[in-house]
């Protein structure tokens, strides 16, 4: 099969739909309910948790981040096994209808976990229909949470004011007095995201931001004072895209220079997790896992978790660093504006992590091609400007131009 045939596919993904397809010719129905009996034996006590913001409810420190997967229906069940309680989704993963047949298989699951999703609303009036789409697809009765999916700057500078607006704070309160949804947010990545959680701070009624975050913030970084302020505001964080962009080489090669991961045995991935929650104004970290190995790997890091010293974190940035990031999930602009260019390089490099290190090569490709020209075109940039000013220092002049091959 082709690369183009295999419709996004990466290699992993490719080998576990081919494992998948021969098991279906050569399992049945009885063997499939054996696999779910013993999921079910082997359930363990759910992860640890902490109080999602002023909400005060208990979520996973570690919430599993879905996405379309030809093994999907075997990773929730296996997920919910070795504990994780809280899921997240979207209108535009695919994920939604996986999940929805494992609820409907499970009727008793669905009070124990905590179930997420979002869609992108241009109004109130908007986001309300969206929910009952969003409630229709999961066949489900409620929420746990609710985000505007990815508030940006691409929604229109306008919407810098939504989370402090008395018509989206109206709809919020609309949307919890129906019970369709217990809590509502928004998730975001945009390079003006500091801006977005001064607002949420400032408006007072957003419940939950889900942020592009990395665990060694400047302590006087505008993320930072906003993540502050939001913590203030009993706004509950949920951590995402923080291990984005970390090459497999890593888990080799990281814990070598960093003594604290030889010493309590973790690789490099388990030790961002770990710093991660060493941040105690972060509830949970979203986290994509594409496979068993990764559930076990990241639900053994939670269930170990003691807090790191900044020493520590320190040590494992800097190696990290070294390893050659595709993501940096500090980026506010600064790579650009320093390279003199209007393209929007921390993008760029954010969707070829997509492809690269997700496998989510044909959402990739979508959302690269929705990117108007100018914030495409980097032939003007001042590739060295750009290196230089990036705080996770990515050889912008290597990424780019393996952008424009593998997403054109």
């Amino acid at each position: 099969m082709t690369e183009a045939n295999r419709d996004g596919l990466d290699r992993r993904e490719w080998m576990m739909a081919s494992a998948a397809g021969a098991a279906a010719l050569a399992g049945s129905s009885v063997a499939q309910a054996q696999d779910k009996e013993a999921d079910a034996v082997r359930t363990s006590a759910p992860v640890p948790t902490r109080p999602l913001g002023r909400s005060g409810i208990p979520v996973s420190m570690l919430n599993f981040g879905t996405f379309r997967n030809p093994g999907l229906d075997r990773l929730l069940r296996f997920s919910f096994a070795n504990g994780v309680r809280y899921i997240d989704t979207a209108q535009s993963y695919g994920s939604e209808p996986a999940i929805a047949r494992w609820l409907k298989d499970n009727p008793g699951v669905r009070k124990d976990i905590f179930l997420v999703t979002k869609d992108h609303p241009k109004t109130p009036e908007q986001l309300i229909a969206q929910l009952d789409k969003r409630l229709e697809a999961l066949q489900t009765d409620y929420l746990d949470l609710f985000f505007i999916h990815g508030i940006g700057t691409d929604y229109g500078y306008e919407s810098l004011e939504w989370p402090k607006s008395k018509e989206w704070k109206a709809a919020f309160e609309k949307i919890k007095k129906s019970g369709k949804a217990k809590l509502l947010g928004f998730s975001c990545h945009d390079q003006k995201r500091a801006e977005f959680l001064q607002s949420a701070a400032d408006g007072g009624f957003v419940d939950a931001i889900m942020v592009q975050y990395t665990p060694w913030l400047d302590k006087d970084a505008p993320l930072n004072r906003a993540l502050d302020a939001c913590h203030k505001a009993g706004i509950g964080l949920i951590s995402m895209k923080q291990v984005a962009g970390v090459g497999d080489a890593v888990l080799d090669d990281v814990p070598k220079h960093v003594p604290y991961l030889k010493e309590k045995k973790l690789s490099a991935y388990q030790g961002l997790l770990h710093a991660i929650w060493s941040d105690e104004r972060i509830s949970s970290c979203c986290v994509s896992m594409r496979n068993t190995d990764q559930i076990r790997e990241n639900t053994h890091a939670v269930k170990i978790y003691e807090p790191m010293k900044t020493a520590d974190i320190h040590q494992l940035r800097d190696a990290i660093v070294k390893c050659g990031l595709t993501l940096c999930a500090d980026c506010t602009g600064q790579c650009a504006h320093a390279a003199g260019t209007k393209a929007r390089l921390g993008d760029l490099t954010r969707l070829l992590t997509y492809h690269d290190n997700f496998g989510f090569r044909s959402e990739a490709r979508k959302q690269y091609s929705e990117m108007d020209v100018e914030s495409r075109d980097w032939s003007d940039a001042d590739l060295a400007a750009a290196e230089a000013a990036c705080p996770n220092r990515l050889k912008f002049s290597s990424l780019l131009p393996r952008v424009d091959r593998c997403l054109s």
